[in-house]
């Protein structure tokens, strides 16, 4: 096989990693802000804790510091609205949740009214990993929003989102 039918192959067999896609939010006095998040997963049962990979350069990276509280919503697998919205990005300047129902007062970032599901989460540890870091939350408390299923991605190609 030529080098370049492997690397074909290796980012298609890569991309069928199947993840689920979530909106990371955080508020910390004046700035609130969200993040379309793919790489997410469960990586302990006890203490219940979650990892997240994050691109360095975005500026939610920079606020995830051990200690800080965020949200992660979990969307239902039709709601590719949130993902049009939160896919742009945001700057912390941004009102990232102009025109959405959230639910403030929480301890991490807001709660998407129209998720499936909500996690309350808090940074233990950051990672590099490659050209992401791998953040390590622990989950402090959760519920379901509604029944239904959750959003899976499955990309074609394992070298691009």
């Amino acid at each position: 096989m030529k080098p370049a039918d492997a690397e074909k192959h290796l980012a298609a067999a890569l991309g069928r990693v199947a993840s689920g896609l979530f909106i990371l939010t955080y508020a910390n006095g004046r700035v609130e802000t969200g993040l379309l998040a793919s790489w997410v997963q469960q990586c302990s049962f006890q203490p219940p804790r979650i990892s997240v990979a994050v691109k360095p350069g975005r500026e939610i990276a920079g606020l995830l510091a051990p200690g800080t509280a965020f949200t992660l919503n979990i969307l239902e697998d039709g709601q590719t609205d949130m993902i049009a919205h939160f896919g742009k990005g945001f700057s912390s300047s941004e009102n990232a949740f102009a025109g959405l129902e959230v639910e403030r007062g929480g301890p991490g970032g807001p709660i998407l009214v129209e998720s499936l599901a909500v996690l309350e989460c808090q940074v233990v540890d950051r990672f590099p990993a490659g050209d992401h870091d791998l953040f390590v939350a622990e989950v402090n408390g959760g519920k379901m929003l509604d029944e239904g299923h959750p959003m899976v991605h499955i990309r074609k190609n394992g070298f691009h989102y």
